[in-house]
């Protein structure tokens, strides 16, 4: 039974349209991450030089900590979340931010030691 055009859930699981700290959380965690690896394919794609005001070391600094800083929040979603995937407590979001902010780490860590290897 329908009231009002929703339909009411178990305990412990998110409405259809509702937005939960979960879900919130997830999606900032996979936003954060998603940064990270945007500037660390940035640093690693240029040849030499600065993207835009950043050097080549800063920037895989910067991939590496926003890759870190989605990773670690999408463990504590992942962590916090009751029920299991497709509840609509994040936990999906939470281990693609997980993954996303690996993939951050990964480029980051491999621009940092390009940017010590050419000086």
């Amino acid at each position: 039974m329908s009231v009002g055009g929703f339909v009411p859930t178990a305990a412990g699981t998110a409405g259809v349209y509702a937005m939960s700290a979960g879900r919130l959380g997830a999606i900032v965690a996979a936003l954060v991450a998603l940064a990270g690896v945007v500037v660390g394919g940035l640093v690693l794609a240029r040849a030499s030089g600065r993207i835009g005001t950043l050097s080549r070391r800063s920037g895989a600094i910067v991939a590496l900590v926003t890759g870190l800083a989605g990773a670690a929040l999408g463990g504590v979603v992942a962590a916090t979340a009751s029920g299991g995937l497709g509840t609509g407590n994040g936990l999906g979001g939470a281990f693609v931010a997980l993954v996303v902010g690996l993939a951050a780490m990964t480029l980051g860590g491999l621009a940092l030691a390009r940017s010590r290897r050419t000086g």
